[in-house]
């Protein structure tokens, strides 16, 4: 069942832009710049060095510079998005966003570039000098049929890969999901009738590709708004248009669709009609991919065509056909082999690596976070998912094996099954777990209380939730004072909350019951228990969650964590042998570690700290990661010898017993944790085989310290405390929290009902 289409406002979209440091990018340097040495080595006078090795040997730039791994995303802004000729200042935000996949995708650095000139010849002269700084150019938002004739140009002067992603990208996913549909339907490219609507940028790359899998010439019409481009035509017609021209007496669309095998369209909104897909052949293959909305929509070719495979350009629609699935990765491949050019060979290799894995058995996390379709290879699933976390080995791969094939590329790889695994760690997991869990939640969407919902930032991040399609929010609030909020905040007024007053909720009696059963033995009257449901928020919307009229809550922005967590536990309970116990997540620089117990536990058992040492590794793995689990202390291994690392060691001792399959070790020191050279050297008879990434605090003073700092020094993003071991999904914001961080929340209290 489709879901309706997730809306971004646009004061949300600014909001985001503009947080924090301005824009979506920074340069980080990769080596230390502390002391006067660094700066000695970094620059002058140990810059000389690399400098002459470089003019002795110019590959030797790939050894002491950045090139190797470096694209430049270029753009005059002559047709940005959807939105037409802005010009070049104001598609610097695409760029930038451009260069963000990059690096999130395929570990690409990306360097966004805005050139402000729609002439072509002053384009190609800027862009052509720029060879030396970079391993690439990614071209985007450039109108046709400019965009054609700069990056042939380019691709004549310059010794490395010019990609147009507008045309290549869509032309090699497209492709991908062609090879696919032919399988799945018993048709071969040499035997098929194409219609393709549109003949801009993307949809004559498309063709030239499709022609390239075997499709021949006169077996695909092409139309634009004119027509179909047939041989003789003079009205709108260019060299580009007229490379695939063929002799016909078809005039239209309709007349063109009538027994065709296979509809692409790259147009606009509506150009096919229900009719027309009823005229096409049998089992029709038809990829809509204009933007936002397509040609058609699948409920409209499911109406009339029960045996069609449809492909949209849509997110919330099976088989979406989008450039994620190839610019990153390709260029990965083409950089690691440092090829000269990315030719057509290298874009069929793209596009069957893609086909062949949408063929293979998906992944149980993959298939989680996508619980509401069945990704099993078939009719409504020709392609990837953009998730996958396998395509960052098998496209770059496919990619650079093609190159050394066609002998463009000037490293070749000897051992590819090395350059696999080299692939695989390239990347941190946890990106593509978060990813995958908040896919998880959007196809099975749950109801979650927002307990502060008369906060700005609580209604804002309701209003978010809601949109991304992640559940039904439910503010325990004030009616009037949410709708003088939005009104104040100028937010939509249609947001139609669903909005429980604490005092005139028809559930207050029930509430009050539930909540006295819990604690009439602990001293509370009946009258007790009335106002706190009347009055308690959070108690409000613990039982709402704990008898079942919402799955999951969420809580903490403007109180102290201590006072919201003995809220939450009047109405949830505990059963989990760890307790509940706080985890947090550290991201830096592609490296994560996940930390534990930095909200409850003020010193903890040596029980208590092996079964929090358990569940930590179990969300280390849930995220993607192979947990090594550092029991941590002042001390390492018993020196310098104190009483306090006898909790750790036999904290280890109890792990023993329980003979966990996960690597865990202790006690010892925080740097030897992290520290692999430096745990080798000193301790070579720790059990760990890299540095630890599940870290488990000693108390809670530690704990929250560590955590606190990671917080507020930059280049960490710090996720959590993610509360574990209530019996019932309930999530504890830290003070101060902002929008983003409560949407996150709520959506991890969302999965722990959808993973139950």
């Amino acid at each position: 069942m489709t879901k309706s289409r997730t809306r971004v406002t646009d004061s949300e979209a600014l909001a985001f832009h503009a947080q924090g440091r301005p824009g979506k990018l920074q340069i980080t340097p990769t080596k230390p710049l502390v002391t006067q040495r660094d700066l000695s080595l970094a620059y002058s006078p140990g810059v000389a060095a690399p400098c002459l090795a470089i003019h002795d040997n110019p590959d030797s730039v790939y050894d002491y510079t950045a090139r190797g791994n470096m694209v430049a995303v270029i753009s005059n802004g002559t047709a940005v998005l959807g939105l037409g000729d802005l010009g070049a200042l104001a598609s610097k935000p695409v760029m930038e966003g451009k260069a963000v996949l990059f690096k999130r995708f395929a570990d690409v650095d990306g360097i966004d570039l805005e050139v402000d000139t729609s002439d072509v010849e002053e384009f190609i002269n800027c862009v052509r000098f720029l060879g030396p700084s970079f391993g690439g150019i990614n071209l985007e938002d450039i109108k046709a049929p400019d965009c054609f004739i700069i990056e042939q140009r380019l691709r004549e002067v310059m010794t490395i890969p010019v990609f147009h992603d507008d045309q290549h990208g869509t032309a090699i996913i497209s492709a991908a999901g062609l090879i696919n549909a032919l399988d799945l339907t018993g048709r071969t490219a040499k035997k098929i009738k194409m219609v393709v609507n549109g003949a801009g940028a993307a949809a004559i790359a498309c063709v030239e590709l499709f022609k390239a899998l075997g499709v021949p010439n006169d077996h695909v019409i092409m139309c634009d708004t004119k027509g179909v481009i047939y041989q003789g035509r003079r009205e709108g017609m260019n060299q580009w248009k007229s490379a695939h021209a063929v002799e016909t007496k078809l005039r239209t669309l309709e007349e063109a669709l009538k027994g065709a095998d296979v509809f692409v369209g790259l147009s606009v909104k509506g150009a096919v009609t229900p009719e027309n897909v009823k005229s096409m052949a049998k089992n029709p293959i038809i990829f809509a991919m204009a933007n936002p909305d397509p040609e058609i929509t699948p409920e409209e070719v499911r109406a009339v065509r029960e045996d069609a495979i449809v492909a949209t350009g849509r997110s919330d629609y099976p088989n979406q056909i989008n450039n994620v699935l190839g610019f990153p990765y390709i260029f990965r491949g083409a950089l690691d082999v440092r090829a000269s050019t990315i030719n057509d060979e290298m874009k069929l290799a793209a596009a069957k690596a893609l086909a062949e894995l949408a063929r293979k058995d998906v992944p149980d996390e993959v298939d989680a976070a996508y619980g509401g379709r069945r990704l099993r290879y078939g009719p409504e699933y020709i392609i990837p998912v953009p998730f996958d976390p396998r395509l960052v080995v098998e496209i770059p791969a496919a990619v650079a094996a093609a190159a050394v094939k066609t002998g463009v590329a000037r490293k070749p790889i000897k051992d590819f099954e090395a350059y696999r695994r080299a692939l695989r760690a390239r990347l941190d997991p946890t990106a593509d777990s978060l990813e995958l869990i908040f896919e998880a939640v959007k196809s099975n969407p749950r109801r979650v209380v927002f307990a502060e919902g008369e906060e700005e930032r609580t209604i804002r991040a309701a209003l978010q939730f809601k949109a991304a399609g992640y559940g039904t929010p439910v503010l325990v609030a004030r009616e009037e004072v949410v709708q003088a909020k939005l009104k104040e905040m100028q937010l939509p007024g249609e947001a139609n909350f669903e909005i429980h007053n604490a005092r005139l909720s028809p559930h207050v009696e029930k509430y009050r019951d539930y909540l006295y059963k819990r604690l009439h033995r602990k001293g509370y009257m009946p009258r007790d228990c009335q106002r706190m449901v009347n009055q308690n928020r959070n108690v409000f919307a613990a039982i709402m969650v704990a008898t079942g009229d919402a799955d999951a809550m969420v809580t903490g922005l403007t109180r102290s964590f201590i006072v919201n967590y003995d809220d939450i536990r009047r109405v949830i309970d505990t059963p989990s042998p760890a307790g509940a116990f706080g985890l947090s997540i550290a991201i830096a620089q592609g490296r994560t570690v996940f930390v534990a117990d930095t909200a409850v536990h003020i010193e903890p058992s040596a029980e208590r700290l092996a079964e929090i040492a358990i569940e930590a590794a179990a969300w280390a793995q849930r995220m993607g990661h192979e947990p090594r689990v550092a029991l941590l202390s002042f001390a390492s291994f018993g020196q310098p010898q104190r009483d306090h690392g006898e909790r750790i060691r036999e904290a280890v001792g109890v792990l023993d017993r329980k003979g966990v399959k996960f690597e865990y070790d202790g006690e010892m020191a925080a740097d030897i944790a992290l520290d692999y050279d430096l745990m080798r050297r000193l301790y070579p008879f720790c059990r760990l085989t890299g540095p630890a990434n599940v870290l488990v605090m000693p108390d809670l003073s530690s704990a929250h310290i560590a955590a606190k700092l990671l917080q507020n020094i930059g280049g960490v993003t710090l996720l959590g405390p993610i509360m574990n071991g209530f019996d019932k999904p309930a999530q504890v914001l830290r003070l101060g929290a902002t929008v983003s961080d409560i949407v996150t929340m709520a959506v991890l209290a969302a999965y722990q009902v959808v993973k139950s």
